[in-house]
């Protein structure tokens, strides 16, 4: 035995093989050492007096999912060997072997799935020498996939990070950019040559799809993403050891069709995750989700990651969420009926591959029943004529199918309470199949056949005390008293005599005995048969039930977004291709619905053709970064479709949206706080357009005060003048020397958040107001934090010496050198002076020589770290001086 489980261990080292041994898994050598550890299981020996014991542990397999959860989610694979010949007709050793390998990203049984989450496995493969890459990703739980291409290694790698895998595939060479190592314990290295391959490749996506060419798959001209689909699939047959053509028709990913939003947007917002990481309340997904099925939570998910940038479907969405959110009866039915509704992709992927329990066939008989229910209530909702449903409901109306027939099927052939094994019987129905019935018969009712057989002999031989016993050497037998023996019929066959009485059997007896004593087992064969051959005509409809999933998560999505605008007093955004964007009343979903709507004050926000950038100014705490990230959630969610959190809102429709909000740092990787915020704001000037929509918070505050001002200066310069008249932003500071360039530039409005002195201290009235904010207030919220009085008066101390001593220089400082010098060129007036009276100290002549120096600087051709050290060699030039 153990040489059997060493040659198969060596043909799968890196995975933990699960050893089938009658009604355990076993686990040996170093396995078990590892599992045991995992598990917190007792580790035990083989052979525990021998001088080299073998360390053994084991699980039950018919309670097997538990285990293997934990050793999933700690990242370990498993190999599933199984018995593969019935033990009692085995000569010798019962055969095994692996008939599946468990990875995280493969799973497909629910308790190691989140419901309304995607698992995807993801494969990225990226090609030096042609400059190109592709990144794959596939849901082997629903046979969703789909991919990109792209000449720009980063951007997949943030794709990558966004579609959240749990398993990666990348080559052996492959190194991960040290950007994203949080992702390397998910990496699973493959071979290039039998994975990567392109011809393998491409032979593996068309058998697979059943196409001729891969330009029906529109992969004719990707060959890096055709390579990371043909690894997908070469791992997918290695591990799962099944047909994969429940996977759906691959569609590349058209990124010119949506909203993007890179990894650092969707953290900075945290619309799946909150800033510490956790999921749940305080982000915007957990807010938005009122969906009753899992399939409409996980489209939720995939509309809030990638948005619509085509006014369209977004107004065919709107106009079926306010259908229901006006609806208000119809949606609550709607829900009640949705509730009942079971996950249909992955129930029907488990059938498919046959790993299906018979709960998961009771569980899609219960889902199936609903959709009759589901379409009345439409069609009761379509109405008279004039009251027809919206165009896209009676779209999917039109193609409902409602499975009766499989409905039936299965409403026929199911107990309503199997057991969670197919081997144990008990699973199906009487009158499912007529051997079958009369084997639940005897099984359930042998007792009352023997009673019945009894009464039969009573009255045809008159024998009233004969009695039915039963033991292991004869059987089923008659007893009758010795005093009758000569009455005993002739057919009766003696086969013991005791003191008071003797026994008999007859042939009826000992065929019901047979039959009773074979029932058990020959029902539950007949029962494993049935259900394999029910298994198999359910996975040949496959494509309707998972085009039925398709229409209910529709329905979901949209009864599920009306529902949290009707509980949120929610209002329909109003869509066009502008670059408008006017929010009346706005609010933040999510701190609204931590803090109660009753806490919340609103706010307008208004971005025109003219005025694109608004410095916003104003003291921490009062409410900067929440007007900021409320903008740019509210336009999120308008684009997939949603009502907004505001009374009004037009929205001009953003292809992309950028977020620099927060402080953070990368130690491990070298990155400071600042160096990090400087990465992202470079990101964002290289790669922001005309029409998209940007939220800076506080550039600049990781470095000295000259440094941090000149370089948000700079960054609004920037993007004032891009598209055209510059690109829409909100930009947050602290440096009150930004507001003269409202008076310099005509796209640049200041606001500010608005606070209120009493008696010394501030109360945050949360409003944002036209105008510049008059100073920062950072001592008083530094006392509202619990700093000390003594270092609060401390503070306010130094800081009115620091105003008197700026007051009585500003009479003698050095003339003010010419804007020209100071400027990068030809992006605001030459003659606008930085900064002026009103905005502190001037700039000394002894630094014109490094402001000169920037003024002649390439900064596209600038890396971020060659950008970090001409800041501190200027740094250093600037503090020698006394």
């Amino acid at each position: 035995m153990l040489e059997q489980y060493l040659s198969i261990k060596a043909e799968y080292p890196d995975a933990l093989l699960f050893y089938r041994m009658g009604d355990f898994y076993e686990l040996f050598f170093e396995d078990a050492e590892i599992a045991a550890r995992d598990l917190q299981i007792a580790l035990t020996s083989r052979n525990p007096n021998a001088d080299a014991p073998v360390p053994m542990c084991g699980v039950p397999y018919h309670s097997c999912d538990g285990y293997l959860s934990k050793l999933l989610e700690k990242g370990h694979n498993v190999a599933i060997c199984e018995q593969v010949e019935d033990p009692k007709q085995a000569k010798g050793l019962v055969k095994r072997e692996v008939t599946r390998i468990l990875t995280p990203g493969t799973v497909v049984e629910d308790s190691n799935l989140t419901s309304k989450t995607h698992n995807y496995l993801t494969a990225l493969f990226w090609d030096a020498k042609a400059g190109a890459g592709g990144l794959a990703w596939v849901d082997f739980s629903t046979g969703e996939w789909s991919g990109i291409q792209s000449t720009k290694e980063v951007e997949l790698w943030q794709w990558m990070e966004k579609t959240d895998p749990r398993e990666i595939l990348l080559t052996r060479e492959y190194d991960v950019p040290k950007r994203f190592t949080d992702l390397e314990s998910k990496v699973h290295f493959v071979p290039l040559q039998s994975f990567f391959d392109l011809p393998g490749s491409k032979r593996r996506v068309m058998d697979s799809q059943g196409v001729a060419d891969l330009d029906a798959l529109d992969l004719d001209d990707k060959p890096q993403l055709t390579q990371c689909c043909g690894a997908i699939l070469a791992y997918l047959r290695q591990t799962q050891k099944h047909d994969l053509t429940h996977l759906a028709p691959f569609r590349p990913l058209s990124l010119s069709k949506h909203l993007l939003l890179d990894e650092v947007t969707e953290r900075n917002l945290e619309i799946f995750r909150r800033l510490d990481g956790g999921r749940g309340r305080g982000t915007l997904w957990h807010v938005l989700d009122r969906t009753m099925t899992p399939m409409g939570g996980r489209l939720l998910a995939e509309r809030l990651q990638r948005p619509w940038k085509d006014e369209k479907p977004i107004m065919a969405t709107q106009e079926a969420i306010a259908f229901l959110f006006h609806g208000e009866e119809l949606r609550e039915d709607l829900r009640e009926k949705l509730d009942s509704v079971y996950d249909l992709e992955r129930l029907s992927t488990r059938i498919f591959l046959n790993r299906a329990t018979p709960k998961d066939f009771l569980a899609l008989r219960n889902s199936l029943a609903v959709l009759p229910d589901v379409e009345d209530l439409l069609e009761q909702a379509r109405g008279t004529e004039g009251d027809a449903l919206p165009r896209v409901m009676d779209q999917m109306l039109k193609g409902w199918d409602s499975l009766s027939d499989w409905a039936q099927l299965l409403a026929t052939a199911l107990a309503d309470n199997p057991p969670h094994l197919i081997t144990e019987g008990g699973l199906f129905r009487y009158g499912y199949n007529a051997e079958l019935d009369e084997l639940m018969d005897l099984t359930e009712h042998g007792e009352g056949r023997l009673k019945a057989l009894l009464e039969e002999v009573k009255q045809d031989s008159g024998l009233e005390r004969i009695k039915i016993g039963f033991n292991k050497v004869f059987g089923y037998y008659f007893d009758i008293p010795k005093t009758l023996s000569d009455k005993v019929p002739y057919h009766f066959e003696r086969k013991q005599t005791l003191v008071n009485s003797e026994r008999y059997i007859t042939p009826q007896l000992k065929e019901l005995e047979d039959k009773l004593l074979s029932a058990s087992d020959q029902r539950k064969m007949l029962e494993y048969r049935l259900f394999n051959e029910l298994r198999e005509k359910v996975a040949g409809a496959r494509h309707r039930f998972m085009d039925m999933a398709g229409r209910i998560a529709a329905l979901d999505y949209w009864q599920g977004l009306a529902e949290a605008a009707a509980q949120n007093d929610w209002n329909c955004p109003e869509m066009h291709d502008g670059l408008e964007l006017s929010i009346t009343a706005g609010r933040h979903p999510v701190v609204e619905a931590v803090q109660g709507s009753a806490n919340y004050i609103p706010n307008d926000v208004r971005v025109d053709e003219n005025k694109r950038l608004l410095v916003i100014t104003g003291p921490n705490m009062a409410g900067k970064s929440t007007v900021l990230r409320q903008a740019a959630i509210i336009t999120i969610m308008a684009q997939i479709g949603s009502f907004v959190p505001a009374r009004s809102a037009r929205i001009g429709i953003a292809d992309r949206i950028f977020s620099r909000v927060g402080a953070s740092d990368n130690l491990a990787q070298g990155q400071s706080t600042f160096m990090v915020e400087m990465m992202e704001t470079a990101r964002i000037l290289r790669q922001a357009g005309r029409r998209s929509l940007v939220i800076l918070d506080e550039i600049g505050r990781g470095t000295s005060t000259f440094d941090g001002l000149a370089l948000a200066w700079a960054v609004v310069e920037e993007l004032c003048a891009r598209g055209k008249g510059g690109v829409r932003t909100l930009f947050a500071t602290h440096y009150h020397e930004l507001t003269v360039l409202e008076s310099k530039m005509p796209q640049v409005a200041n606001f500010n958040i608005a606070v209120k002195e009493h008696k010394g201290d501030i109360i945050f009235l949360r409003r944002l107001l036209p105008g510049p904010s008059d100073r920062s207030y950072g001592i008083e919220v530094a006392k509202l934090a619990g700093v000390p009085r003594g270092v609060v008066a401390r503070a306010k101390d130094i800081l009115h010496d620091l105003e008197r001593r700026s007051r009585e220089s500003n009479g003698n400082r050095p003339p003010q050198p010419e804007t020209k010098s100071v400027l990068l060129p030809g992006l605001i007036p030459a003659d606008a002076p930085i900064p002026d009276e009103e905005c502190g100290p001037g700039i000394e002549p002894e630094r014109l020589a490094v402001l000169n120096e920037l003024d002649g600087l390439d900064v596209n051709a600038l890396t971020p770290l060659d950008a970090l050290n001409l800041l501190h060699r200027w740094k250093a030039t600037g503090t020698n001086k006394d």
